[in-house]
């Protein structure tokens, strides 16, 4: 979306480790421009956050009276200006309290993260706390997935954040595919655009909780050798396998109860229909909308007047 001259009430900034993405937004969350480029934190590391910034904010037609407000990793230890962690349980319409302003020209902050601060479970997110926000209503309980590199499980109770799963799930995906024997056995980089068979037989053998992870790994490569599964079905198999021990350690962890699943894309319908498939009664909506949103609702807790 090309910017034009309308009035702004904020900029919404969702920075990643390898991304960034920025919409100029009216007081009634409509976005009049967005910008978007690969200067996520990694790369602002050494070409620095305040320059980045300030060129797509050029992009975006968003004049210097306009305030900004940041989600991700911009606001990590080795991001741009950390942002220290809300405990849990921790309201998410009261995440904006926890906002920390740059020190720059004009009025720049970046919302925090959430922690989960038991030495036996500990756990950190930053970035999906905002996604949540944009997608649930006040006073909602329940249970929501933000599938990727770091798959979130996020338990809610009346508006709150009471408790966090991570799995590795797309990391390990990467790893395995790149740096084991399972190189021969799996196309790398790759996942089943379409649930297949071999995906949906896989997956229900590990979410039964009985499948010994690393001894099913080096199967997948023993029944390729052997002449029992082809290499075109790897991808399928190990994507079975790994969704489905996350999802079965998260049951164990949660009960089986409805999902809100913040996704989009590929990975998002073979999450949807992994958890269909396992009996979760699902609720989809699309992860770039809801930080957008969450953001949003954020802007308006700072901002107030700018909202009216």
């Amino acid at each position: 979306m090309s910017a034009s001259a309308d009035a702004a009430a904020f900029v919404a900034v969702d920075w990643g480790t390898s991304s960034f993405r920025a919409w100029r937004m009216a007081a009634d969350g409509t976005p009049l421009a967005y910008s978007r480029g690969p200067e996520g934190m990694l790369h602002c590391a050494s070409a620095g956050f305040a320059p980045v910034l300030q060129q797509h904010l050029e992009k975006l037609g968003a004049s210097r009276d306009v305030p900004v407000l940041i989600c991700g990793m911009a606001g990590a230890r080795q991001g741009w200006v950390e942002a220290p962690y809300l405990a849990t349980p921790s309201r998410l319409d009261r995440l904006h309290d926890g906002a920390v302003r740059v020190d720059v020209p004009g009025d720049v902050r970046i919302l925090p993260g959430i922690a989960h601060r038991d030495p036996a479970a500990p756990e950190v997110m930053r970035g999906e706390e905002t996604q949540i926000l944009g997608a649930i209503e006040d006073g909602f309980s329940g249970l929501v997935c933000i599938p990727g590199t770091h798959s979130k499980w996020v338990a809610i109770e009346n508006g709150s954040i009471v408790g966090l799963m991570t799995f590795m799930t797309g990391e390990l995906f990467s790893v395995i595919t790149a740096h084991t024997i399972l190189t021969h056995a799996v196309d790398a980089g790759t996942l089943p655009v379409r649930p297949s068979a071999a995906f949906h037989e896989t997956l229900s053998a590990a979410a039964s909780g009985t499948t010994e992870l690393s001894s099913a790994l080096f199967r997948l490569r023993a029944a390729q050798l052997l002449g029992f599964e082809q290499r075109a079905d790897g991808a399928a198999r190990l994507s079975g396998l790994l969704i489905g021990s996350e999802i079965a350690g998260a049951t164990k962890r949660y009960g089986k109860q409805p999902v809100r699943l913040l996704a989009s894309g590929d990975l998002g319908a073979l999450y949807e229909n992994a958890l269909k498939q396992l009996g979760y009664a699902v609720e989809t909506d699309d992860a770039e909308q809801t930080a957008r949103r969450g953001l949003m609702k954020a802007a308006a807790g700072i901002w107030k007047e700018r909202f009216r």
